[in-house]
């Protein structure tokens, strides 16, 4: 074998060996880009429900409803465990014919209030409900006090004139009445 056939050879034989380890690097990068997703795969709900009615109560219904454990999100976007449990109990009320009222209850007595993204009117909520109405309300008496405050502030401002002041504007005014009146006595004399 001859050097210029054995540096072909041994070029060849790096070749394939460079070319088979960034094939493993692919299919390693691959597998693991994959496995990433697989979070992603699980929020896919695969149960179909069994008309297109109750497909549309139950995405209302699980937007509606908190995650318990996940304490800001809705059933529809949380992905815990409990969330699917629900998600999963919440078609199967569904397939049953229960109604959301139904529903509710059943959430509700399991659960607490807390599932409610908008719990119900009752005692123990009414600060809840009554709350944001009692601070626009107090927002806007604030409003109205400063408001009269400042004209008050103004006009107190304009009516605190010192005698000699109060004199000398009632001077001038005078000055002003008189001017208008020989101007319109000489308007009149002209016309005439």
């Amino acid at each position: 074998m001859t050097v210029e056939a054995y540096q072909s050879f041994a070029l060849h034989s790096i070749q394939r060996l460079v070319i088979k380890r960034s094939l493993v690097c692919l299919r390693a990068s691959l597998l693991l880009l994959s496995l990433l997703c697989l979070p992603a795969w699980s929020v896919i709900e695969v149960d179909r429900l069994s008309s297109p009615e109750l497909s549309a109560r139950y995405q209302q219904l699980v937007a509606e409803y908190r995650c318990p454990k996940c304490q800001n999100q809705n059933l529809a976007e949380s992905n815990s465990p409990i969330s699917i449990d629900l998600r999963t109990e919440i078609r199967r009320l569904l397939e049953e014919g229960a109604s959301d009222a139904q529903i509710s209850d059943y959430l509700v007595a399991r659960y607490g209030e807390f599932v409610l993204y908008r719990p119900r009117v009752q005692a123990s909520t009414y600060l809840l409900w009554l709350a944001p109405a009692v601070l626009l309300l107090l927002g806007f008496l604030v409003v109205v006090f400063i408001i009269r405050r400042q004209k008050r502030a103004t006009s107190t401002a304009q009516a605190a004139l010192s005698g000699a002041e109060q004199a000398a504007l009632q001077a001038l005014l005078s000055d002003v009445e008189n001017q208008q009146n020989k101007s319109k006595n000489s308007n009149k004399a002209e016309v005439e």
